[in-house]
C-alpha cells in the first residue's frame, strides 16, 4: 500500500477520496495506522478488504466509472458458411 501511495503521489485525503468512490468508509486515524512502522504501537496491517477496495476505487479514479450495460445484448450473427456437401 505504501508503494502505491508513493507511486501515485497521493496524500491521506486523496486515498480517503478514492476509498469513498467504492463506498468504503475509513477515518484518517485508521489510515495513518496502516502507514506506521511495524514496531509502532498503533500499527495496523493492511488487510485484503482495504487493498481490494482501494484498487477498485483507484480504477474508478483513473478511468472513470464503468459505462452501463444494455438491458439485452444483441444476438450474435453466425458468419460461417454451410459445408457444400451437407444440407
Amino acid at each position: 500500500m505504501k508503494k502505491l501511495r508513493v507511486a501515485h503521489k497521493m496524500r491521506d485525503t486523496d486515498i480517503l477520496e478514492v476509498l469513498e468512490l467504492v463506498d468504503f468508509k475509513m477515518t484518517k486515524a485508521e489510515l495513518n495506522a496502516i502507514f506506521q512502522k511495524e514496531n509502532h504501537k498503533n500499527y495496523q496491517e493492511c488487510g485484503d478488504q482495504l487493498l481490494r477496495n482501494f484498487l477498485n476505487g483507484l480504477i474508478i479514479h483513473l478511468r472513470g466509472p464503468m459505462p452501463k450495460k444494455e438491458d439485452k445484448p444483441a444476438p450474435k450473427k453466425n458468419f460461417t458458411k454451410p459445408h457444400p456437401g451437407r444440407k
